[in-house]
């Protein structure tokens, strides 16, 4: 599936970047300290798991945090493991972004 025409919005009261999908929301919470952007956690509507929804919201995310010049500290580990294949978002990636990553 496509997901390049799905809007995503910030939906500040709750901390979570939207994006609307077949009348479900695909979620990312998130935590905006000074110019960081902490990703918590991701979460995608069942029916739409595996299809690439995950994906979209992520960089559809990564993206907005580029263009507001903010750095990222992926917490979440749907997103840790999207960045380790794309390495192309290594220069938002804030310098200290390891001392907030927990290991498992």
């Amino acid at each position: 599936m496509n997901y390049d025409e799905q809007k995503l919005t910030i939906n500040a009261p709750s901390h979570r970047m939207e994006m609307e999908i077949e009348g479900g929301v695909a979620f990312i919470d998130f935590k905006h300290i000074k110019n960081k952007f902490f990703f918590i956690h991701t979460e995608v509507p069942i029916a739409m798991r595996r299809k690439g929804a995950g994906t979209a919201i992520v960089q559809k995310t990564l993206q907005y945090a580029k263009e507001n010049n903010l750095t990222i500290i992926p917490v979440c580990p749907f997103v840790q493991s999207y960045l380790q294949k794309h390495k192309e978002w290594n220069s938002i990636i804030a310098p200290d972004a390891q001392r907030f990553i927990h290991k498992h």
